[in-house]
């Protein structure tokens, strides 16, 4: 309790994303490693278009408390419901690009609004 009291709004943020991590059965963004397929759960952070090699991609930054992950959809401009603060839980296949994890066109699923 003593904890809790002394502990910063984004401390206490960050513990509660792990939890919700645990408790759909999620891997932690910090675990994912190269060319793993995972689940992963977190809140949109930002949500930015930005063209690849000429073609839209609409990126966005996960973040679960342990770590952040950019998800990114080729070949879009815009997905209802994709949008700062949303949770929601992706899956695929992770790779590496300048020492970030990216999740490229992963199966989504919209977390419901009154669970936030």
């Amino acid at each position: 309790m003593l904890d809790r009291l002394s502990s910063s709004q984004e401390e206490l943020h960050h513990a509660e994303l792990q939890q919700d991590t645990e408790a759909v059965g999620c891997t932690r963004i910090c675990d994912c490693d190269d060319r793993q397929i995972v689940k992963v759960t977190g809140t949109l952070r930002t949500v930015t278009l930005r063209p690849r090699a000429g073609v839209p991609a609409l990126e966005a930054e996960l973040f679960d408390g342990s770590a952040a992950l950019d998800v990114v959809w080729l070949g879009r401009r815009s997905i209802a419901g994709i949008e700062p603060g949303r949770k929601l839980i992706a899956s695929g296949r992770i790779s590496m690009s300048r020492g970030r994890r990216v999740l490229f066109n992963p199966r989504y699923e919209l977390r419901p609004l009154g669970q936030e």
